[in-house]
């Protein structure tokens, strides 16, 4: 484990990466805050855990935010690592799509981000020590069919987090951005939608979604290695090149992945 401080700090908390993160950083006897507005999910995560600490918190809202670091930092003492991974993903065409949906992942997905590493930014950064992984995605850099306000949001999410990176450079501190591609989380599972069974049932067929302990241990040998932007897995980096060179091949072959999911699902 590429971590060895007193206290983490995990928003997204209450389910997916951020679960499965709280609780492997707490059987090495981490004290972990692990941040959420699922309070349920909250309470299911810390279960059986003395050292995961539940706070409920809206990181769309920035006072909201300042609070819960305030209370963190006043209980357990100072953030030695912030890994922030809250986000939600509606999916559906712009069209389909309400100007409220559009904005609102915005707010959760990008806002949260800044509100976060803002809040944690100033003490890291004073005692010259500090993590601060953030959680952006693939399709911030590869435009994906029925994703596209979701990324919007990892695309201002990534270039956000490189631009932190590079002002911090020779800060003592290790800022990551980690770009995955589809990871079999719960996220997957909130589009409740006509593309439900279709497109991500297939793509999970194919081998294309990724199990969260993968991107969590690419996650820690990156960090050990200092490398800043990481992609998880041969599918992210590929994924990633064949955009840079055929921006149009990734659409197009992502557009006839969802219309075979599409003709799966008619057969059923």
């Amino acid at each position: 484990m590429a971590f060895h401080g007193h206290l983490a700090v995990i928003s997204g908390g209450a389910s997916g990466l951020g679960r499965l993160a709280a609780r492997r950083l707490a059987a090495q006897g981490v004290q972990v805050a692990i941040i959420d507005l699922n309070e349920k999910g909250l309470g299911e995560t810390a279960h059986g855990y003395r050292n995961i600490h539940p706070y409920l918190c809206d990181v769309a809202k920035h006072v909201d935010v300042e609070r819960t670091i305030a209370e963190i930092q006043n209980r357990h003492g100072q953030i030695d690592r912030l890994m922030h991974g809250a986000a939600i993903m509606p999916m559906g065409l712009l069209n389909e799509l309400s100007s409220t949906q559009i904005v609102r992942q915005m707010h959760i997905n990008y806002d949260g981000t800044v509100f976060l590493t803002k809040a944690v930014l100033p003490d890291m950064l004073q005692r010259r020590t500090g993590d601060i992984v953030i959680f952006g995605s693939l399709t911030g850099d590869v435009p994906s069919p029925w994703m596209a306000a979701y990324s919007a949001t990892k695309a201002a999410t990534n270039m956000y987090a490189r631009q932190l990176i590079r002002e911090n450079r020779g800060s003592g501190l290790r800022i990551a951005l980690v770009c995955p591609p589809a990871v079999n989380t719960p996220l997957l599972d909130t589009n409740k939608t006509h593309h439900e069974g279709g497109f991500l049932a297939l793509c999970r067929k194919a081998g294309l979604v990724i199990e969260p302990d993968f991107v969590l241990d690419e996650m820690e040998r990156a960090l050990e290695k200092g490398r800043e932007v990481i992609f998880p897995g041969k599918l992210a980096q590929f994924g990633q090149l064949i955009n840079r060179v055929a921006p149009d091949f990734s659409w197009q072959f992502l557009q006839l992945m969802e219309k075979a999911g599409d003709i799966e699902k008619s057969k059923r």
